[in-house]
């Protein structure tokens, strides 16, 4: 049957939810300019404010929407001006939620502040617009990007057509640094600890910029395609993910490790053919990678696993997008299980919130998906971070805003997360003794579970030769006890282990009596001889009746009339003629006569119905049937007393023949369970390998074993219901 596997994911059934329109932030103006921004951004600390670039005359300016004042807008709301050109980006500060910047087309870059208590709805005619409070004087030509540094409290990146990134310390307004691109710069973003840049740009180059090095670490070939690229850095993980084109124009999304980038790991996936840019955005928290493409009202998310991204879902809706923001972990609404939560902006009127939720029935905090996040204090400041200090911020538990408290709090800031790097098959040896030594090293240390490869076919082989051994060294302990009980020792030439003769249900006239013997096991053999070749074999000659031989005497000496306990060895007692007495049914006999012969010979000397019914001669009985199917009886196999050994009746040989024609036991018949009316035909030269009756009867051992415990069980059975 085939089937269907589905990736385990706590998130793998997260849906995107939209907003009614009439709880959307509605009759906007939104800037129709044609450079690459996301138009749209919002602030990092509460989160309070959504800043949107606007359509403005006479020069540049972008608006401030508090996110609690939602529905139609005024007509004339207080404007963020002091551009002379327009707005290409904006950006929050991600530890103080009143401060903004702005870059615009003239080169200049302002730095703003929300007063306090902004709001938009006001009963003033002409609401007064806000002036900016710093400007940023370096760039000689537009500014495209505005990114504010991560872990450092007021450090800002500015890209510029002057194919140079600024870096600035704001509460100075200075720029400390300077980054020199060979073309404009199309996207930029900051590792999670501060230390490092990302930036694509118009010549197809990634670079991962050491920024106080004012150098690139890594300079490699990124998309080939000539449209615009976008990268962002994915948390604290050691990784940049791109989004681009192909020479084909496909979109494509790509993974990089920072430490090797010459090429993405596992080459670049392609996502579809739309033509339009696609806005990638990281969610540390869930692992989530949502792709946003301008042009399409699609959303769709990736879940990072394994140095690959694994494919959740899409969220769709037939109204495109042309610039969209995701809000800060710390402004979702967790009694909601609302892991994510997006703002679209829709035909240059609109903005609609779309929320990404994670079913769950309970209403407790759910833990799992909603792990501690950055809070609202930096790592270091910006002279700390100037003088080579690196730290990540501290983070927040959530599950104190999800209470309510005033004060979220703080948990211990973590290192870096570090991606394990594939390893090659080549390095994978003895994973059981990596183990063990990692369970060695140092005091307390854990080792590590490791799965190693699975067996091959050699392995499995030498598993099945090694199970046949136990049974055989068992077999041989078992034996070498009764020995010891019996206190006879005496001496054979047999080359093959005798089942022990088990003492199990001695009763009503059994004599069970034991032959002098010597046991040659099957593990002493191989340990002696351990490849015997089949010359060799081939050319032993079955014991003669004047070799003293390896036989364990089954007999019925007081009655005629009860069962054989294990019924192994024969089922009729032994008569001058060998044909058997007249036994009344029973299961002993039954399943007796068809294991290893029908009859015991009629001199005991020569052979005996030993376990396997190795000598004994099966005269043919009637029809054949079950016993000679599975086996035709080893007795007739593997050799007799005679000067002409019968032939191997079957390939296994764990049936065996009925009692000769002219006995009137229940082998003979038709009610033997195991081999009703099987016949052995005699031949004239015992044709059979040694060496392939001794594999045989190893490998069917287990079998016999088992088949002795059934019968033991099923002739307590009988001996109950007799009794009644």
């Amino acid at each position: 049957m085939s089937g269907r596997f589905v990736r385990a994911s706590k998130y793998r059934h997260v849906f995107g939810k939209p907003t009614r329109k009439e709880q959307c932030y509605d009759n906007l103006r939104i800037s129709k300019n044609a450079w690459d921004t996301n138009l749209v951004k919002v602030g990092d600390v509460n989160p309070q404010y959504l800043s949107v670039n606007w359509e403005a005359g006479g020069g540049g300016a972008f608006a401030v929407i508090p996110l609690s004042e939602r529905g139609r807008l005024p007509e004339h709301i207080p404007l963020f001006r002091g551009h002379t050109a327009p707005v290409l980006d904006t950006d929050w500060s991600p530890f103080n939620d009143s401060l903004v910047v702005s870059g615009g087309d003239d080169g200049k870059v302002f730095v703003w502040r929300v007063p306090e208590d902004f709001t938009l709805l006001t009963d003033a005619e002409e609401p007064e617009d806000v002036a900016p409070i710093g400007r940023l004087t370096g760039h000689a030509r537009k500014v495209g990007h505005v990114l504010f540094n991560t872990a450092a409290e007021n450090i800002l990146a500015t890209s510029s057509g002057d194919y140079t990134v600024k870096l600035w310390d704001v509460e100075k307004g200075a720029a400390h640094l300077t980054l020199k691109h060979a073309d404009i710069v199309q996207s930029l973003s900051w590792s999670a600890n501060g230390s490092l840049l990302v930036t694509t740009s118009r010549d197809k180059k990634l670079r991962i910029w050491d920024v106080r090095q004012e150098k690139p670490a890594h300079e490699v070939p990124g998309h080939s395609g000539a449209k615009n690229s976008r990268a962002v850095w994915m948390g604290e993980h050691d990784r940049v993910a791109t989004t681009g084109f192909s020479r084909m124009s496909d979109r494509q999304l790509g993974l990089w490790d920072i430490r090797d980038p010459k090429e993405p790991i596992g080459g670049f996936t392609m996502l579809d053919s739309i033509s339009g840019v696609c806005m990638p955005f990281w969610d540390e928290g869930t692992q989530i990678l949502y792709l946003a493409g301008k042009g399409d009202g699609n959303i769709r998310y990736y879940e990072y696993e394994n140095d690959k991204f694994e494919y959740l879902s899409e969220y769709k809706s037939g109204d495109p997008q042309r610039g969209i923001a995701f809000l800060p972990k710390r402004g979702v609404n967790t009694h909601e299980n609302e892991v994510a939560r997006a703002f679209k902006s829709l035909n240059d009127a609109y903005i609609e919130p779309v929320s990404f939720i994670a079913p769950r029935r309970s209403e407790a905090f759910q833990t799992d998906i909603f792990p501690p996040t950055v809070g609202t204090t930096a790592g270091c400041s910006a002279k700390e971070w100037l003088g080579g200090k690196t730290a990540l911020p501290p983070k927040i538990d959530l599950e104190s805003v999800y209470n309510g408290d005033e004060e979220p709090t703080v948990v211990a800031a973590t290192a870096p997360k570090t991606t394990a790097t594939p390893t090659s098959p080549k390095s994978k040896k003895s994973p059981q003794k990596e183990t063990a030594g990692a369970s060695q090293s140092g005091s307390g240390a854990t080792a590590v579970p490791v799965r190693g490869p699975p067996p091959d076919i050699k392995d499995q082989k030498t598993s099945i030769s090694t199970m046949a051994s136990k049974f055989a060294d068992k077999a041989e302990d078992d034996e070498d006890d009764e020995e010891d009980d019996s206190n006879d020792d005496s001496d054979s030439d047999s080359d093959f282990e005798e089942v022990p003769t088990r003492k199990l249900g001695e009763r009503k006239g059994h004599d069970i009596t034991t032959s002098p013997t010597k046991t040659t096991t099957a593990a002493a053999a191989r340990q002696a001889d351990p490849a015997p070749s089949a010359k060799t074999l081939k050319s032993t000659a079955p014991p003669s009746s004047s070799t003293t031989t390896a036989t364990t005497s089954l007999r019925n000496t007081t009655s005629n009339t009860d069962d054989n306990p294990l019924g192994i060895g024969g089922g009729a007692t032994p008569s001058s003629s060998g044909t058997g007495t007249g036994i009344p049914p029973g299961l002993g006999n039954s399943i007796g006569s068809t294991i290893g012969g029908a009859g015991a010979p009629a001199d005991p000397s020569s052979s005996g119905g030993n376990p396997f019914g190795i000598g004994a001669t099966v005269t043919p009985g009637p029809t054949p049937g079950l016993g000679s199917t599975i086996g035709g009886g080893i007795g007739g196999a593997i050799g007799s007393t005679s000067s002409n050994p019968p032939s191997m009746g079957g390939p296994i040989g764990i049936g065996g023949g009925s009692t000769p024609a002219g006995g009137t036991n229940l082998a003979g018949g038709t009610g033997s369970p195991f081999g009703v009316g099987g016949s052995v035909t005699p031949g004239n030269v015992g044709s059979v390998s040694l060496e392939n009756v001794y594999r045989l009867v190893l490998e069917q051992r287990g079998l016999i074993l088992r088949l002795t415990g059934e019968v033991e069980r099923l002739r307590g059975v009988v001996e109950e219901r007799g009794g009644n």
